[in-house]
């Protein structure tokens, strides 16, 4: 069954490229930028890993992010995690990127997203990967700064799909980033939204009521809510869930705890993703053979989850199509093997 997942061709919807930064690229970056890390050794910045919650992580995430700083640096973190995810049969990601963190600290949005985007135009020459780009907004931060931020990256439209929400979830409600959503929508942008993570249900139904957002980032608490889980089935809600995350920061103690098992049985359209690999145990195969330890399921079950990312991302018909057809001639071939 591990052959099987590691070459199962992968789709990944929930990917912060900043949580991709693997300590010996910070530590690079920090050299060639002339930054002074708190950390006397790799070794020593590992052993930070160690989260008690949501926040916690995001105090670490945030204060490796300061190496970033040249269009050169965010091209070779895009890079890396491109060079990384294409042995594992990636073919296509949606990468989220928090440019709030980096304007705090001069960095223009220009600059972000033109090493971002141009990491992802090599790696669909070199490896065939196709990607798009989601520009998230920092919950505890203001609307008025989210608002100003999408102003901001408007001459570089070109560049992203859509925006999301992300970081500190709890005592952050979705409805606080109403307007903006609106904008957005209005522009065409797509819209997603972390919820029901480490906040209630509750939040699902704001991102869905009051931002009208497309997909639920993480949405693992749903299941506490009856009359929300079959509305998530009955409208087909993608839900990307991030198993080895979930259990990183807390949020279930294994991942036989985890709510995901249920939300399969309850007919939602669930997805399995990497959330931020650095720093949650690995990547897509990390998570699918974690996923597979823990409920060992059949190569039904893990073709529908591929089809569920395959129809929940925001790729064109057409290559929504070519994914399908790469994933049928994977599977036609495994069965004759």
């Amino acid at each position: 069954m591990d052959t099987f997942l590691h070459r199962l061709p992968k789709i990944e919807l929930h990917l912060h490229i900043e949580g991709t930064m693997q300590p010996e690229l910070i530590f690079s970056l920090a050299e060639r930028n002339n930054i002074a890390l708190p950390y006397a050794s790799i070794d020593e910045l590992k052993a930070a890993y160690e989260f008690k919650n949501l926040q916690s992580f995001l105090d670490l995430y945030y204060q490796n992010m300061q190496v970033l700083l040249s269009e050169q640096d965010f091209y070779d973190l895009t890079w890396d995690y491109f060079s990384r995810v294409a042995s594992e049969q990636l073919i296509h990601a949606e990468i989220f990127f928090d440019p709030q963190a980096h304007l705090a600290r001069g960095v223009d949005i220009g600059t972000q997203l033109a090493g971002i985007s141009r990491a992802c135009q090599d790696a669909q020459q070199r490896y065939g990967i196709t990607s798009a780009i989601i520009l998230s907004f920092l919950r505890d931060m203001s609307e008025a700064s989210a608002l100003e931020t999408l102003e901001a990256a408007l001459p570089y439209r070109e560049h992203f799909i859509g925006v999301g929400l992300d970081s500190a979830e709890l005592g952050n409600p979705p409805s606080k980033f109403r307007r903006v959503f609106e904008k957005a929508k209005a522009l065409g942008l797509r819209l997603v939204a972390h919820a029901g993570e480490e906040g209630p249900h509750d939040y699902i139904s704001e991102a869905l009521d009051d931002l009208n957002v497309e997909r639920i980032d993480h949405g693992v608490q749903c299941i506490t809510s009856p009359q929300l889980t079959e509305r998530l089935a009955r409208e087909q809600i993608p839900l990307t869930v991030c198993p080895l995350s979930n259990i990183y920061l807390k949020v279930f103690g294994t991942l036989q705890e985890s709510t995901i098992a249920h939300m399969l049985d309850a007919g939602l359209k669930v997805t399995l993703n990497s959330d931020d690999p650095a720093y949650f145990g690995g990547y897509m195969n990390n998570n699918f053979d974690a996923v597979q330890q823990a409920f060992g399921w059949t190569p039904a079950i893990w073709e529908q989850l591929t089809r569920n990312a395959i129809e929940a991302s925001f790729a064109d018909d057409a290559r929504k199509q070519q994914m399908n057809d790469i994933l049928d001639l994977y599977l036609n071939n495994t069965s004759k093997s």
